[in-house]
């Protein structure tokens, strides 16, 4: 099954929910950044969790982009979604892998780190993006996405994000689920969504069996009646082109690129999300440059 984004709401409206069968995308990644299986499942994880959210923005253009920096050895986690749940990301240091946990689980918090910030960017194309920045609760990823809308936007919210990583070092299995309670919701409604969670287990595991989005989340929520509302098929997607990086050398302006000029004779760029290389010969940054001497 291709990768696929279930949105739902319970019948009688007080609950949201999402649910994502990400393992096409993260394996993406995995290739495109060379993982090792403690990055995969962090990188994984938070990709999973931005196409949720992308998904849910819906405006023409808007993005979300999830920035996890704790004091782990994977240094910075960055994944950006556009409005429709694609998205793509990287690691600083993809070759890090940790022991197991003593529970047999890839160690993403200690990876990621116990202390840091995750800061959620909303690009609605408005006048400015919306900023919010909270503190870790621990670099497990979900917990953190969670944590994040009760601080930043006071929605009570549950999260689980897996990724299952085989023994070759492929994804297995990838994707979670975003419940959301919303006004009105009661203690009744908030138990519900409890227990249907802690019968669930966990989500790798649940999506290696069936990897259907809808199934895991009317597995999740089997105490609710939902109403599903759309079903979109994601991917990891990348926007780089030869004509952005250039716009991209162009900003920095005619002096710094006679720097680069005269330094390196020629620039080679390498996009951070898909690796794509872009060269630039040396005749190539002199016509950027006189263009930009034309237009001043």
């Amino acid at each position: 099954m291709s990768d696929r984004i279930v949105r739902a709401i319970s019948t009688d409206g007080l609950v949201q929910a999402a649910a994502i069968c990400s393992r096409d995308l993260v394996e993406r990644a995995r290739n495109i950044h060379q993982t090792l299986p403690t990055a995969t499942a962090a990188l994984g994880r938070a990709l999973t969790g931005a196409s949720m959210m992308g998904n849910a923005l819906k405006g023409q253009g808007a993005s979300v982009t999830l920035q996890f920096k704790g004091n782990g050895p994977l240094g910075t986690v960055l994944a950006v979604s556009d409005a429709e749940g694609n998205v793509r990301g990287y690691v600083t240091n993809p070759q890090t892998d940790l022991p197991l946990r003593s529970d047999g689980k890839l160690d993403v918090g200690a990876a990621v780190g116990h202390e840091g910030t995750l800061t959620v960017i909303k690009d609605l194309n408005m006048r400015d993006p919306y900023v919010g920045t909270v503190d870790l609760l621990g670099g497990e990823i979900a917990e953190d996405i969670a944590g994040y809308f009760v601080e930043s936007e006071q929605i009570p919210t549950a999260c689980a994000l897996g990724v299952l990583v085989d023994r070759d070092q492929s994804v297995r299995s990838a994707g979670g689920y975003l419940i959301q309670l919303m006004p009105g919701a009661t203690e009744d409604t908030i138990v519900k969504v409890e227990g249907g969670i802690m019968a669930a287990g966990a989500v790798s595991a649940l999506l290696e069996k069936d990897a259907d989005p809808e199934h895991l989340l009317r597995t999740v929520m089997s105490d609710f009646e939902l109403k599903i509302l759309e079903s979109d098929p994601v991917e990891y997607r990348c926007y780089c082109s030869r004509e952005r990086v250039e716009r991209a050398l162009i900003s920095l302006g005619a002096d710094e690129l006679e720097g680069i000029l005269r330094d390196r004779g020629s620039c080679r760029m390498t996009c951070q999300f898909c690796d794509a290389v872009y060269e630039f010969s040396g005749d190539e940054l002199r016509a950027l440059i006189d263009g930009l001497r034309r237009n001043k």
